[in-house]
This record gives structure tokens, C-alpha cells and sequence, in this order.
């Protein structure tokens, strides 16, 4: 009986160890905070701040609450792209309805010259993908001297929120820069995403002077070498809340990602 009582004590002090053992960042995971789909949809509330999306990662890419311009988190810090492009610093209170981070380990890098424009880079990219595994996740760090490259932002929303598209109609703003040097923050989501995300890349642009940038429509790259990091783990942030229960995500928003991510709204802005 007193054999079987130590092992019980031993047994409870063991799972208290573990229960009360201080989480360790998983630097192979990519974090994810919400859904683009709920993003979609119009859901724009941040559900966590800078300050927590920073202890998940140091390089990504997202918005933020409202939908208020482009997230770049570069090197531990977090930029945002207004809508006119201009990039500011993001103190650590402001919130996040949607975002993708991981802390940057560098797998293998590539030399690039000569990209005419965005599929072609995609297409040199998934050549990669396949190569090493088209099921995995994928975050890039691409530094490269561009010909051209074009950007948009977007105007922060105010409830009762419109959908992204309808945001990104209203008040979109794209912008052309020539003879440019900065950096690509990309994500690489696998097909199996397609609930969750959107499969296939999603590219975000700084300068290297940190005063412009945007999410990337197009571009001309010159040269560059990117790093990427192969990243086989993922963990979600749901927002605890009655309007995010309320979204049916039973509606099929395959158009109006498509749209969101690649449409010209630029009309005659």
C-alpha cells in the first residue's frame, strides 16, 4: 500500500511538472491567426496583439484590426504599409485579425536573374516546392533589385464591416516603383490549406529603406537571392467570439480570395 501511494504522489507531482512547464517556441511551425477565409468574409477584429503575434514568429506577412493596411513582419519587427504604401512601425497594442508568422530558419538559398514578372517567379519558386516537398509549408525572405514592382494597401474599415473584396474595391490603392532594391516576405500554403488559407504563395514587399510597400500585384526583378525556410508544423488562433461563430464557412470563397489576391482595383484613383 505505501509502494502504491508514492507512485501516486510521484505520479501527480510528474504531470504538475509538466502541466506547469513553460510553453517552448516551435521554430518549425508556421502560426496562423484566423482564417483568410473569415477575412473574406469581413471579419476584421483583431484577435491578438502585435505584441503576443511577435512571441509566435519573426518574419510574415498579415493585416491588421479594421483591415488597416499590409502587414510585414521583418526580422522581428512588425511594419505596416498604409494605404498610400507608406510603411510606419506597429506598436505592440495594435491588434491582428489575420496574420502567418514563424521564427526564419534559413533551409537552402537561390540565386535568380531576370524575372519578367510574378508567375514566372511563382514558377521558379514551385519548382522548388516540388523538389522538396509539395506538402509542406514554405516562408521566403526574397532580396532583390527590381525593374519595377507594383503594390496596393487599402484604407482602414469601420463596422459594420464590408467584405474584403468590397474594401478592396472602396479603397484599394496601388503604386508603381521603378529601380527598387527591398525584400519579398512570401508564404507558401499547401493544396490541403484551401479551407484555412489559400493554397500557393502570397507575397508582401518593404524597401530597403523601410518607407515603402505593400501586398504585390506584379513586379520585374532584376536580380535577387531568396531564402527559404521549410516549415512542416501548423498551429491556428481562433478568435473566442459570438460574430466569428456566426460565419458560415460553408460558403465556397474560392472567387473572392482569387480577387482579394490578385485584382487590379485601381479604376481611376
Amino acid at each position: 500500500m505505501k509502494k502504491f501511494l508514492v507512485a501516486i504522489i510521484a505520479a501527480i507531482t510528474l504531470l504538475c511538472n509538466v502541466t506547469n512547464a513553460k510553453p517552448v517556441n516551435d521554430r518549425e511551425t508556421i502560426y496562423q491567426v484566423a482564417l483568410l477565409q473569415s477575412l473574406a468574409m469581413g471579419y476584421f477584429d483583431g484577435s491578438i496583439t502585435v505584441k503576443d503575434l511577435k512571441t509566435h514568429g519573426d518574419t510574415g506577412i498579415g493585416t491588421f484590426d479594421g483591415l488597416d493596411g499590409e502587414m510585414i513582419v521583418l526580422d522581428g519587427v512588425v511594419y505596416r504599409a498604409n494605404q498610400d504604401c507608406k510603411i510606419n512601425v506597429v506598436n505592440d497594442n495594435v491588434t491582428v485579425p489575420f496574420a502567418n508568422v514563424t521564427f526564419f530558419d534559413k533551409d537552402f538559398s537561390v540565386d535568380l536573374m531576370n524575372i519578367a514578372d510574378k508567375t514566372r517567379l511563382e514558377a521558379e519558386l514551385n519548382k522548388l516546392v516540388a523538389k522538396n516537398g509539395v506538402n509542406d509549408f514554405y516562408m521566403i525572405k526574397l532580396h532583390g533589385n527590381f525593374n519595377a514592382i507594383t503594390v496596393r494597401s487599402e484604407a482602414k474599415q469601420s463596422k459594420p464591416y464590408p467584405t474584403l473584396v468590397e474594401a478592396l474595391q472602396a479603397t484599394q490603392k496601388e503604386f508603381t516603383f521603378k529601380n527598387i532594391s527591398g525584400t519579398i516576405v512570401g508564404l507558401y500554403c499547401p493544396d490541403f490549406m484551401s479551407s484555412l488559407n489559400t493554397p500557393g504563395w502570397h507575397f508582401h514587399f518593404i524597401s530597403d529603406d523601410k518607407k515603402i510597400g505593400g501586398h504585390v500585384l506584379e513586379l520585374n526583378l532584376k536580380s535577387c537571392t531568396f531564402h527559404l525556410d521549410k516549415t512542416d508544423a501548423f498551429r491556428m488562433n481562433l478568435p473566442n467570439n459570438a460574430d466569428f461563430n456566426a460565419l458560415n464557412f460553408k460558403t465556397d470563397l474560392k472567387e473572392d480570395i482569387r480577387k482579394a489576391e490578385q485584382d487590379s482595383y485601381q479604376g481611376d484613383k
